[in-house]
């Protein structure tokens, strides 16, 4: 009667935890960063909503020296006289992306992008750096 497995048994075992491990890990690895990117992209998208909003009751995106915190506080009350009393976005400050780095708001008053600088939080980068532009986004 066995009470033990052999060496050979033991070998096998570990052979495959070992195949199912090369298999398994690679597909595990970067889906964080691919998730942290995705919702930027769902961020930005409702930011871009609320931009939309901005523009339809003023007549024009906000400036960039209002930036995206004219979505959350009136920026000027004397120009903006209809204001929403919540503002645009449900927060209490400008929103920020996966890695808490402010969003990039660019406008020329008929057009806007919003840029997430990404992981390295610098201008540029490649891969999981490369910044993120909503542009992209909706492609």
């Amino acid at each position: 009667m066995r009470k033990a497995f052999t060496l050979m048994e033991l070998m096998i075992v570990i052979m495959i935890l070992g195949l199912l491990t090369a298999i398994v890990v690679p597909n595990l690895v970067g889906q964080s960063e691919r998730a942290r990117r995705d919702l930027i992209c769902v961020q930005m998208s409702t930011i871009g909503e609320s931009l939309d909003m901005f523009r339809a009751d003023f007549g024009s995106y906000p400036s960039l020296e209002e930036g995206l915190n004219a979505l959350v506080q009136n920026p000027d009350p004397m120009t903006y006289k209809n204001y929403p009393n919540g503002g645009y976005l449900s927060a209490k400050s400008a929103p920020k992306d996966s890695w808490g780095s402010e969003y990039v708001y660019v406008t020329d008053g008929e057009s806007f992008d919003i840029v997430s600088l990404a992981r390295d939080k610098k201008e540029g980068g490649s891969g999981d750096d490369e910044d993120i532009y909503f542009s992209k986004c909706q492609e």
